[in-house]
């Protein structure tokens, strides 16, 4: 897979391409069902779907006239896995200090 030109988290800093993203969680949908489900024009919401592309969280494929667009699974396993290790790095370093703070007692003696 090639990288991505855009950053996944810079594109999901905007709360329109994140309701975009969730829209497309549910499947395929073209510019004018993106449009009619947000309240904003249907070119800014091309504008948002060419910077979710270019982030690699979306791809668009062509139907006839329209273009569908759905979240390219790649990308946004991606965003996931570096989610979970943050999650569980910051999980760890916490579990390290509950452990080296504690007043030596394990709760167990009155």
């Amino acid at each position: 897979m090639t990288q991505p030109a855009g950053d996944p988290f810079n594109a999901l800093g905007d709360p329109h391409r994140r309701q975009i993203v969730e829209l497309l969680a549910a499947g395929g949908r073209s510019v004018g069902q993106i449009a009619e489900a947000l309240p904003i024009s249907r070119p800014a919401v091309s504008r948002h779907l060419r910077l979710l592309r270019e982030a690699g969280l979306v791809v668009e494929q062509a139907h006839g006239t329209q273009r569908i667009y759905q979240l390219h699974d790649e990308g946004v396993a991606a965003v996931r896995a570096y989610l979970v290790q943050v999650w569980d790095e910051a999980a760890a370093r916490l579990r390290l200090f509950a452990e080296n703070t504690g007043d030596g007692t394990t709760g167990d003696q009155p």
